[in-house]
């Protein structure tokens, strides 16, 4: 569980469910970025890879790490663990942040849509 999930939970509770519905919507509105942006390659299904990887759980799960994925050898050998902060940083430019991976992808520009996929992909075991 991140902090800001954390976050809202404490908030939720003290606040009689008030602080819930701004994470649901966060979370609708990185599905949609998702299915708009991300869904032709990637699953958000354990299991289910496409021509990228599944990334249900890549929350804190190291990068190239999912058996029978064929990976890059960039990917392989990033030495990174996938966290908010690594994903936004990937998801803005995946050339600059792991050069030699293979995904083709530009990345997503706009600050809100990286923050609202990475919030859904929080969500997704």
């Amino acid at each position: 569980m991140n902090r800001r999930t954390l976050c809202l939970m404490i908030a939720a509770a003290f606040l009689g469910g008030a602080g819930t519905a701004p994470a649901d919507d966060d979370v609708k509105a990185g599905e949609a970025v998702f299915k708009r942006s991300c869904a032709v390659c990637h699953s958000a299904e354990a299991g289910k890879n496409k021509v990228g990887p599944s990334l249900a759980g890549v929350v804190g799960r190291k990068a190239g790490a999912i058996d029978g994925f064929k990976y890059s050898d960039a990917m392989k050998n990033a030495g990174v663990t996938w966290s908010n902060d690594t994903l936004d940083k990937y998801l803005a430019d995946p050339k600059t942040f792991m050069p030699g991976n293979r995904m083709v992808y530009p990345g997503l520009k706009k600050e809100a849509d990286r923050k609202a996929v990475i919030h859904y992909l929080d969500t997704v075991k």
